[in-house]
């Protein structure tokens, strides 16, 4: 396990280069110059080539991605443009919005998924199944920019029992958590159902009656352990996402996380924030990855990390 670990880890350095020059490439060709964002109109070509050199915008490609690529090295990953703090300050400053919210939608999905799943599963092709799967299906066609207004008016408009938007006390989490978490809940009950289906059909869980176990014994130990390699993938790399990806569900419920520096980021072209938040999201999902592959020989020891 140690030495899988460590191969791993190892792994993670080429990736880390990779992203590193490919975010600080993709940075120069974006669209926008942040010098037009700060300076009016009426700023002369010298104003605007004497701060696009202060800026460093005015060195070529390769000389960027190297000073980038030290930055990385010692965590430095720039000043913000609009206001000169260092990147890292803001991140560090929204990250546990961010994290807290996607612990909580997490918890709600599997809270749901996981008993829909298995009661789906022990009644296959019942109406019952038929229902949990029609709930799959609106969940996972329903938008987070459509779900989200959608509970805002109908629990915090009409009914006034959730805050609108902002981050103030724990009922303002529920709303964003659920909206952010719905699809995952969906496609995790979807995923426990034929995951635990299969392992119903299998001679252990007929060898494990034979002995005179209680079916929840057999389900909920034996079963549903068996079932969760699958699941712990789809939790994993969706963990991921939703720790990265949460811009859309930010910005509708105003939640002060990294979602939302980095669409504020985009608006104003600052372009070093940007940069940081967006390997600072590929070093996170590739850590999540790494932390869900480990977790497979815990809950199955079967599966022999080589």
């Amino acid at each position: 396990m140690l030495f899988y670990t460590l191969r791993r880890l190892l792994y993670l350095i080429p990736v880390t280069i990779c992203v590193t020059v490919l975010v600080a490439s993709l940075m120069h060709f974006i669209p926008g110059d942040p010098v037009d964002k700060i300076l009016d109109e009426f700023a002369s070509a010298e104003q605007r080539a004497e701060l696009r050199s202060q800026l460093g915008l005015d060195k070529p490609l390769p000389v960027k991605i190297i000073s980038y690529f030290k930055g990385v090295l010692s965590l430095d990953f720039g000043n913000s443009i609009s206001n000169g703090r260092p990147v890292l300050e803001l991140v560090s400053e929204r990250a546990l919005a961010t994290v807290e919210l996607a612990i909580l939608a997490v918890l709600i999905s599997i809270l749901i998924s996981i008993p829909l799943g298995c009661i789906s599963a022990l009644k296959a092709d019942t109406p019952t199944d038929y229902l949990a799967t029609l709930f799959s299906l609106i969940g996972v066609s329903m938008p987070n920019f459509w779900l989200g207004p959608l509970l805002i008016i109908f629990f915090s408009l009409y009914l006034g029992i959730f805050p609108v938007s902002g981050r103030d006390g724990f009922m303002s989490y529920i709303l964003p958590a659920v909206t952010l978490g719905a699809s995952l809940a969906a496609i995790l009950s979807r995923m426990t159902r034929t995951a635990m289906v299969e392992q119903l059909q299998s001679e252990y869980v007929k060898t494990a009656y034979s002995k005179g176990l209680s079916k929840w014994r057999v389900v909920f130990i034996h079963v549903l352990r068996n079932a969760s390699v699958p699941i712990v993938t789809i939790i994993g790399l969706q963990f991921g996402v939703l720790l990265t990806g949460a811009i859309i569900t930010e910005k509708i419920f105003d939640w002060p996380g990294l979602g939302d520096l980095m669409i504020q980021a985009i608006g104003e072209r600052d372009f070093p924030i940007i940069q940081g938040l967006v390997f600072i999201f590929s070093m996170t999902y590739l850590i999540i990855n790494l932390a869900t592959d480990l977790l497979y020989a815990w809950i199955d020891p079967r599966i022999k990390l080589q």
